[in-house]
Formats: structure tokens, C-alpha cells, sequence
């Protein structure tokens, strides 16, 4: 007997939410392996061998994305035209942007296993590889995250049936859930929560998803401007 057409279409929109983050993250896992083989040597991988993984989660993920596009309803780019609401989201960004670099060094926060380019050959493939955890960064990550958080789970979690539940209602649960496991994703975990909490904030004030988006990719332009320009590896 086949499953009933609704079960088809629900499965598939989790499908769509889910599968771009677990395959970055799954990419993470490898790349971590590879990174812990290389510091203890005698493994054949080469120092830094890790680093050159990160194109290979970073473009399936943005490829996937990409194919999907057109079944996330619920990203809507014409809510960016109202240009006082986009302007005051782009400032949210900055300003996550300067607290993510003022809690470093907290506790809970910080990453024995943070980039490192100068484990790196210098010339091109060293800056091959800057520039891809860049664009990654910036228009990869934000879309792919706030599809599986603000789209995905913040809903799953006030229903199973995720579609039957309208962007932005609050839930305490989903909301500290979301905060939480959001900051355990990132090596600064303080700053991290403190973004989920405010991207969460946006949502719910907000009801847009695309708005979550511009916010999270101008904090991680910002970061990655900073990153690059003063040498502030460690955020990385």
C-alpha cells in the first residue's frame, strides 16, 4: 500500500530543510577527522590536510541549495523591498557582528581546532582556500542555516507537521531549543546562542525568513571582513 500523498509531501519538505545542513555537517565530521589525523602525524596526511575539504561541503551544500530553492515557500526575497525594515535587519547584523567579537575569550567559547592558514602553502592555494571559507561563510551558511533553524526546527518543534505551523509563532520550547543547540554548532557557543536568540527574535517580530537571512549574512560578511583583514583566525 502507498503512503498517503501528505505523508509524501511532508517528508519531502523535511527532506529539502534538512539534507543541505547534514551534509555540511557530515562534511565537518571528515574534515575534523582529517584535521586530528595531520596533528598527530605518521598518518600521511599532510598538516593543514583538513582545510582542503572545505570546498567539498561547502559547494554540495550550496548546490543542493540551490536545487531546492524553488520548494522553500517560505523564503519570500520580496520582503526585502520595504528599505527602513531591510536597513534596520542589515544593522542587527553588524551589530551581532561586533558582540560575537566582544565575547571572545568567554567562557565555553573558543577552538583548539580553528583555521589556520598558516599550516597552508603560501600563494594560490592558500588564498583558493581563504576566499572559499569566505564565500562559504557568507552565501552558503546563512541561507542553508536558517532553512534548517528558522524554517525546519523552530516549527518541528512546536509541531511535527512543521508546515502546518506559521513562521514566527513562539514556542518556549522550540525557542530555547533552537538557541541552544544553535550555539553548540558554533566553537564560540556563548555567541552563538546569543545570535540564535536574536535571529529567533527577528523571526518572530518579523514572519520573515529572508529577513533571518540578510541578518545572518551580514554578521558573517562582517566577520569574515574582520577575519581576514586583522588576521583574527580563531573565529574561523
Amino acid at each position: 500500500m502507498s503512503e498517503p500523498a501528505t505523508t509524501a509531501v511532508s517528508r519531502r519538505a523535511m527532506t529539502t530543510r534538512v539534507l543541505p545542513f547534514a551534509l555540511f555537517m557530515a562534511g565537518i565530521a571528515v574534515e575534523e577527522g582529517v584535521r586530528f589525523a595531520s596533528h598527530w602525524g605518521g598518518s600521511g596526511f599532510p598538516a593543514g590536510g583538513g582545510y582542503y575539504l572545505y570546498p567539498l561541503r561547502a559547494i554540495p551544500a550550496g548546490a543542493l541549495l540551490l536545487w531546492f530553492l524553488p520548494e522553500y515557500h517560505e523564503l519570500r526575497l520580496d520582503e526585502l523591498r520595504r528599505l527602513g525594515r531591510t536597513a534596520a535587519v542589515v544593522g542587527i547584523g553588524l551589530a551581532l557582528f561586533v558582540a560575537w567579537v566582544l565575547l571572545d575569550g568567554r567562557v565555553g567559547m573558543g577552538s583548539a581546532g580553528a583555521f589556520d592558514p598558516a599550516a597552508l602553502p603560501d600563494g594560490v592555494v592558500r588564498f583558493v582556500l581563504i576566499l572559499s571559507r569566505a564565500a562559504g561563510a557568507v552565501l552558503v551558511v546563512p541561507l542553508m542555516e536558517e532553512i534548517f533553524w528558522r524554517s525546519f526546527l523552530i516549527r518541528f518543534l512546536v509541531d511535527p507537521d512543521f508546515e502546518s505551523v506559521p513562521a514566527g509563532r513562539f514556542n518556549w520550547q522550540s525557542f530555547l531549543g533552537t538557541v541552544v543547540l544553535f550555539g553548540l554548532e558554533h566553537h564560540q557557543v556563548v555567541a552563538g546562542m546569543v545570535a540564535g536568540a536574536v535571529y529567533n527574535a527577528l523571526l518572530y517580530r518579523t514572519r520573515s525568513l529572508a529577513l533571518c537571512v540578510l541578518a545572518h549574512a551580514t554578521t558573517n560578511l562582517a566577520l569574515a571582513l574582520y577575519v581576514v583583514t586583522t588576521g583574527s583566525w580563531q573565529f574561523w
